[in-house]
């Protein structure tokens, strides 16, 4: 098996920066260096995602940075010791021992779980120890490979074999042993059961308790957490088996175990897999994290939840589901809830849009733009054998309009779902389940009345909470397997619906034919003002809530477009055109115009930022702005707002909401969208550039004082 660390991939007592990003790209280029990933950029990318989601640092002023990369052609193992430290977000403060573990996207399960048990290692206070006191990459490297080697240990998934509780009837085992422990204790369970019965003299047995621990990566966090677990169940004298849901593979925990366990603790940062195995149990549901920094307390929690009849349980997956989702939500005021409410709509919309949208583009490429006219009438009464004779003129002849016109009619239909698909969902993130049909039925009648995507917003947003409410009532036993399928949906749908079609339809249908003809009747400074502010909006957070708002209402209008009303069309191009242009402009001040002004890092940035923002991928910026956001942001909204007035000037339109300059066959008038684009582009460029140049912070003059000392 290749060797996981070499001397090359080991850094001791060096300056890597202030930040966790300069250390991750520098571990990230010595990993490229040695040959073991294709390239360094695709592999710090990956490696900051999964920092971004969770910090990586635990206490003892150890950070473990990780991920999975397709970039990673080896499992490796690269190591700084870090002078002067760095925050990664652990609770005791800055790290100066930094592993990046970096595995392949489809690294094989003995590599796995050796990257996992180095994990589990850097909790034990020697080993760290041996680390901060070695003198040289060599030493540090047989360290390592001496824990990897340690042969009982390496099959001591979730816990060593002294970590058994005292008095429990069988030790805690962890993720790989779970089952076989599971069985003894699972032995050991009448004798305790008849210990804790009412009134029975026989002494209580230990408490016993399961935990999954679970990561988004699955190679560090998961297995850390379980040992951690472990370690706090021992010292607290309490059995726990530990089931870790990480990428070296899992073994589910033996149902008899789970159903003589007093309680659970769920340490995740992703959905519990087969969670409904632990319906009706107390449960301690924290972060992953959590269960490496505070895992007594966890414990302790779990311990306490084991004899209150009143602690949070983990729901039955009918109305009980609302109550977890309750106690999840319950920091959350109105706005954000709203907020997220609106976004999961319109990220599950955008599919039905995007796909109908471009499909709608190829049928008027092929098919004349005409084909709205004789779209039905071909897709019906002809096929690919029986060719149509009445087709626009500037079809690409029969053929072209036969598949012209399938490819509009996919698309119209697709386009057809814009509002159910965005009211179902947002009455799912309010609602989960149950509020799926009752919002799909809102959005339906919304569309069905004209009501466009305000009454899909509106309908979505009532058929989530009606459900919401209807799901917090008190029923009985036998009634709560019927509310989700059966009563949730029937009472939401009857009085969302209803509601929209009695009450709020008909003024949602009003302002909707209003906002539509305001936008069409926008000409001249209108529309130029409009692409300005659009433009601001892009270009003001790169991907964050601002655009977002900016994007979605380009999005969801263009279910309205047509022919005659091209606005949603033209709003569209302008919102695109404006979000290409922060990636695009700092790639042409970074590899182009002055790369004296930019790190080495910014620089290979730069170069990524050149398809990113071709392909409309705002976030190529964020690199730059985060690295000098009073720089970056102002120029990057003043080229933005040009390029929103150019393409609304100009009449840019485009039926695709995604894919920049890769769909240029959905967007008419492609010259000025390219125009506006490079304009945007070179005044945000010359801008930053220009704003790095002269507007810099003053240094104190240390000239001025020596008079003054003399």
């Amino acid at each position: 098996m290749t060797q996981l660390i070499t001397t090359d991939l080991v850094e001791l007592d060096q300056n890597l920066g202030n930040a966790p990003e300069t250390v991750i790209r520098h571990l990230a280029s010595k990993v490229a260096a040695t040959g073991r990933a294709s390239e360094v950029e695709g592999l710090f990318a990956d490696a900051f995602a999964r920092e971004q989601k969770t910090a990586t640092g635990i206490p003892g002023g150890i950070a473990i940075p990780h991920c999975r990369s397709a970039a990673v052609t080896v499992p490796t193992l690269a190591m700084a010791r870090l002078d002067p430290k760095v925050d990664f977000g652990a609770k005791d403060g800055p790290a100066d021992l930094v592993f990046f573990i970096a595995a392949p996207d489809g690294a094989d399960q003995e590599h796995l779980k050796l990257l996992s048990k180095l994990a589990r290692s850097l909790i034990k206070k020697d080993f760290t120890a041996a680390l901060r006191n070695a003198s040289s990459q060599a030493e540090i490297v047989e360290l390592v490979d001496g824990a990897l080697a340690d042969k009982p240990a390496a099959h001591a998934a979730a816990a060593p074999v002294d970590a058994v509780p005292v008095g429990a009837t069988v030790g805690a085992a962890g993720a790989a042993g779970a089952a076989g422990a599971a069985g003894a204790s699972a032995m050991g369970a009448p004798a305790g059961s008849a210990g804790s019965a009412a009134g029975d003299s026989t002494p209580a047995r230990p408490k016993r308790l399961v935990a999954v621990t679970a990561c988004p990566t699955g190679i560090a966090h998961t297995y850390m957490a379980a040992d951690s677990l472990v370690e706090a169940a021992k010292e607290a004298g309490v059995d726990l088996q530990v089931e870790t849901q990480g990428s070296s593979g899992a073994k589910a925990l033996d149902p008899a175990v789970i159903a003589a366990a007093d309680a659970v603790i769920f340490a995740v940062d992703v959905d519990v897999r087969g969670k409904e195995r632990f319906a009706g149990k107390p449960v301690i549901s924290a972060p992953v994290k959590r269960g490496i920094d505070e895992p007594d307390k966890m414990v302790r929690e779990a311990i306490a939840a084991a004899d209150n009849p009143n602690a949070h349980r983990v729901p039955h997956f009918g109305a009980e589901e609302q109550a977890e989702r309750a106690e999840a939500e319950k920091g959350e005021h109105i706005g954000q809830k709203l907020k997220k409410a609106l976004l999961t709509g319109v990220s599950y919309m955008i599919p039905f849009v995007a796909g109908g949208g471009l499909l709608i583009a190829l049928g008027f490429l092929m098919g004349g733009y005409l084909i709205t006219k004789y779209a039905d009438t071909i897709v019906v009464q002809n096929s690919i054998f029986n060719l149509p004779t009445e087709f626009p003129e500037n079809a690409w002849g029969p053929l072209g309009a036969y598949l012209g016109a399938v490819l509009f009619k996919i698309g119209a239909l697709s386009l057809g779902f814009l509002v159910p698909a965005l009211a179902g969902y947002i009455a799912y993130a309010i609602a989960d389940r149950p509020g799926i049909a009752p919002g799909f039925v809102a959005g339906a009648v919304a569309g069905f009345m004209g009501a466009g995507f305000l009454g899909g917003i509106v309908g979505g947003l009532l058929a989530g909470y009606i459900a919401h409410v209807i799901g917090q009532l008190q029923v009985a036993r036998w009634l709560r397997g019927l509310m989700p399928v059966v009563i949730i949906p029937l009472l939401a749908s009857l009085v969302a619906s209803g509601l929209m079609f009695l009450i709020l339809g008909a003024p949602i249908v009003a302002i909707t034919k209003g906002l539509n003809g305001w936008l069409s009747g926008l000409t001249g400074a209108g529309a130029i003002a409009l692409g300005v502010i659009l433009g601001l909006m892009m270009c003001f957070d790169l991907g964050g809530p601002v655009n977002k708002v900016a994007y979605s209402f380009a999005v969801a209008g263009l279910g309205a477009a047509t022919i005659d009303n091209q606005a949603p069309w033209q709003i569209m191009a302008a919102v695109m055109a404006s979000g290409m242009v922060p990636p695009l402009a700092m790639a042409l001040a970074s590899t182009v115009l002055n790369k004296k002004l930019f790190s080495l890092a910014e620089q290979e940035n730069g170069k990524a930022a050149w398809l990113l923002g071709a392909s409309f991928i705002s976030e190529g910026a964020i690199p730059f702005a985060a690295a000098d956001p009073l720089r970056v942001i102002p120029a990057s909204m003043l080229g933005g707002a040009v390029t929103g007035a150019i393409s609304m000037a100009a009449g840019v339109g485009s039926k695709a909401p995604h894919g920049g300059l890769f769909v240029f066959f959905a967007i008419d008038n492609f010259l000025m969208f390219v125009v506006s684009i490079i304009v945007g582009t070179v005044i945000t460029a010359l801008s930053v550039i220009a704003l790095k140049r002269w507007a810099v912070k003053k240094t104190v003059d240390t000239v001025e004082p020596v008079p003054a000392t003399v």
